[in-house]
């Protein structure tokens, strides 16, 4: 009989284009090369077929925020690494997310994605600053819209400064140091 290592949540909050799903996807590919059970909820997908039918007021933020850390915190009980790259622009949102985790005895990690907003504006991964700097496109998180970052997250990965590799690595060695992996 093989052991099971306990799973948890890793959840990466930063503003559109920080690279927060670029650093899941990273991470993903070296916990599946070392044989553990890991998947991604990408806040995108979630929206697409979790949360269809939501819109992008605090409310509705908070509920989509809410059943994506349902699903995590369920699949970590049954032993999966889940990585969870969602913006969550509320703290209070997020920590009802941890609280859950706790309540549960299941292991957590909040993670900052921390990219300035100059940096994520370039990036611009879905052309999002662009429309909102066209007049298409409002509450654009970070710009028009409140984000809050975490004042103590467990990790604060700055990319500009880092490259994808070092920033997985980084958030390796983080849930190996706590017995997460």
């Amino acid at each position: 009989m093989t052991e099971t290592t306990a799973g948890a949540t890793v959840w990466l909050t930063g503003l559109p284009s920080a690279g927060k799903t670029t650093i899941a996807r990273a991470l993903a590919g070296r916990l599946h090369a070392e044989g553990r059970r890991v998947e991604v909820l990408d806040g995108d997908e979630i929206r697409e077929f979790l949360s269809a039918g939501l819109g992008f007021s605090r409310q509705d933020r908070h509920t989509n925020v809410q059943r994506i850390g349902f699903v995590a915190q369920l699949l970590a009980s049954h032993g999966v690494t889940v990585l969870v790259p969602v913006i969550a622009p509320y703290a209070d949102s997020r920590e009802a997310v941890r609280k859950r985790h706790q309540a549960h005895g299941t292991g957590y990690v909040e993670v900052h994605v921390a990219t300035p907003v100059e940096v994520c504006s370039v990036r611009d991964v879905k052309g999002l600053y662009a429309r909102q700097a066209a007049g298409e496109l409002s509450g654009l998180t970070g710009v028009d819209d409140p984000y809050e970052a975490p004042a103590d997250p467990d990790l604060r990965i700055e990319t500009h400064e880092q490259s994808v590799a070092e920033s997985a690595a980084a958030l390796h060695a983080l849930l190996k140091e706590r017995g997460l992996i």
